[in-house]
């Protein structure tokens, strides 16, 4: 038995072919996913999956907290397995690609703590945002082109 089957199990969910492929994709990306990524994931992989049965899938993930949603607007989401470590997620404006980065609240409340002797009243498990941002490559695309002008 493997650590996704095991995984499953371990949630009272049904081991199957699509469920384990798709916790699969899950465990193995360091950044959220779409229904789209996971679904191009699957194609890659030669694994027949319709697209409605990753979304039902992600939707039971949920709502047994293995996975966790971000809403990235238009009608899109990603998603993230939950780790131990809380995640936020960057996106870019412009050619929207994702970056989770670590969630900054614990800093953050040791520094309000330190020069104010507040305590916060709610856990960062409760904060839950998206950044928009321009990455890297599309600023040096923006600068090239600015000067090429």
């Amino acid at each position: 038995m493997n650590d996704i089957e095991e995984c499953l199990r371990k949630y009272n969910i049904k081991v199957t072919k699509p469920r384990v492929n798709i916790l699969e994709i899950f465990f193995k990306s360091d950044n959220a996913i779409t229904a789209e990524d996971i679904f191009n994931k699957c194609k890659l992989k030669n694994v027949n999956v319709d697209i409605s049965t990753i979304y039902r899938s992600l939707d039971l993930f949920e709502a047994k907290k293995i996975i966790k949603k971000f809403d990235l607007g238009l009608n899109k989401s990603a998603y993230a397995i939950i780790r131990k470590k809380h995640k936020h997620i960057i996106q870019c404006k412009l050619c929207h690609k994702k970056v989770e980065i670590d969630c900054p609240m614990q800093e953050i409340e040791e520094i309000i703590k330190s020069k104010t002797g507040f305590v916060l009243s709610d856990s960062d498990e409760k904060l839950d945002f998206k950044l928009d941002g321009i990455c890297e490559e599309c600023r040096n695309k923006l600068l090239k082109e600015h000067i090429k002008i």
